[in-house]
């Protein structure tokens, strides 16, 4: 059976794996505080249909409460433990159905085996409040064993604490002209893509939002890391069949285990 991405913009994604649908680090703002979405509508109503929402950690472009919000009742939605103490209008979300999460935990939806994994990343809700919670990646286990980084460094261990993956989604940029510690650009993202050794990749969480009014500081940055990551995939991972979607994009992979 095939598996199914589609990119909608930033780290958001969904994931047709086994006949579920998951959709990671909903983001369906046209703005969020000083971002501008400069690329790709917003997704459509039907893109916020989903069995399972991942949550990779606190910061707002990842944990967006308006968009978790116009998810369907009875939809099911991981988050870093301690997410809805550090972040309390989650406590609002009644209609969802919250599991906490930490690094090693493993929760079945359906076919589907969703494991949380580390990631090397600030997990505080800035700058709202002190408590923290782990910034995760997650592996998605059926047909494919999927996994997205959320947001992350370049870490030591990743290679052994992710194990074996067959679609990597992998961030390759960020939402502003720098990018601070804890965050993969094109470059570390395709030496973590030799390290994780998957069939296919796909590069996120670029080319999608910046501040407003910085439309002509270092805009390369915004543009072109997706593409810098296709050719430094091939160099240091050639075997890797790497996908640059656009914005509303699908790629359908064959995986045979």
């Amino acid at each position: 059976m095939p598996v199914e991405i589609t990119w909608w913009g930033h780290a958001t994604c969904t994931i047709e794996d086994s006949g579920v649908r998951l959709l990671t680090d909903p983001l369906f703002a046209r703005r969020l505080a000083h971002l501008r979405r400069r690329r790709g509508a917003p997704p459509p109503p039907a893109a916020r249909r989903a069995d399972l929402a991942l949550v990779s950690h606190l910061h707002a472009d990842h944990l967006h409460v308006p968009s978790l919000a116009g998810l369907a009742p009875g939809t099911r939605l991981l988050v870093p433990r301690g997410a809805p103490r550090a972040v309390p209008a989650l406590r609002r979300l009644r209609q969802l159905r919250i599991t906490e999460v930490g690094v090693g935990d493993e929760i079945r939806v359906g076919p589907l085996l969703v494991r949380a994994v580390p990631a090397l990343h600030d997990g505080r809700r800035l700058p709202l409040g002190p408590h923290r919670s782990p910034a995760l990646g997650y592996v998605v286990e059926g047909a494919a064993r999927t996994y997205f980084a959320g947001d992350t460094g370049l870490f030591d261990e990743m290679a052994a604490a992710v194990g074996p993956v067959d679609v990597a989604l992998l961030p390759v940029g960020g939402w502003g002209p720098y990018l601070g510690e804890g965050h993969l650009d094109a470059g570390r993202a395709a030496r973590a893509l030799a390290r994780l050794a998957p069939r296919s990749a796909v590069p996120v969480h670029y080319g999608t939002y910046w501040p407003i009014g910085m439309g002509g500081v270092r805009p390369h940055e915004f543009h072109t890391p997706g593409d810098e990551f296709v050719r430094l995939a091939a160099e240091y991972a050639p075997h890797v069949a790497v996908h640059r979607l656009g914005h509303g994009e699908s790629v359908r992979l064959e995986v045979a285990r």
